[in-house]
C-alpha cells in the first residue's frame, strides 16, 4: 500500500512540474507559446489534468484560469499523498 502512495505522489509531483514549466515557457514566450515547439510539447502532456480540471470546474471559470486551478487540484492532492505517506511510515516505523 505504501509503494501505491509513494507512486501516486510521484505522479502528482510530476503532473504539477509539467505545469510549472509550462506557465513559465509561456512567460518567457513573450506571446508567441503556441508556435514554441517546447510550449507544446508542455501543453500535450498537461491536456489530460487540464480537461480532468475542466469537468470538475464550474463554467463560470475562465478557460484561461484552468491550468491554474489544476496546479492547485495537484497540489492538495499531493499534499493528502504527503500526509498519507507519513502516517502510512509511522504505522510501520512503530
Amino acid at each position: 500500500m505504501l509503494g501505491t502512495v509513494v507512486v501516486l505522489k510521484g505522479l502528482a509531483e510530476f503532473a504539477g512540474l509539467l505545469l510549472v514549466g509550462q506557465g513559465l515557457v509561456y512567460v518567457l514566450s513573450f506571446g508567441k507559446h503556441e508556435v514554441n515547439a517546447v510550449y507544446r510539447m508542455f501543453r500535450l502532456l498537461t491536456s489530460p489534468i487540464v480537461r480532468a480540471a475542466r469537468v470538475i470546474t464550474p463554467n463560470k471559470v475562465s478557460d484561461r484560469h484552468v491550468p491554474f486551478v489544476a496546479l492547485m487540484l495537484l497540489f492538495w492532492i499531493w499534499l493528502f499523498l504527503s500526509y498519507t505517506k507519513f502516517t502510512m511510515m509511522l504505522e510501520q516505523a512503530a
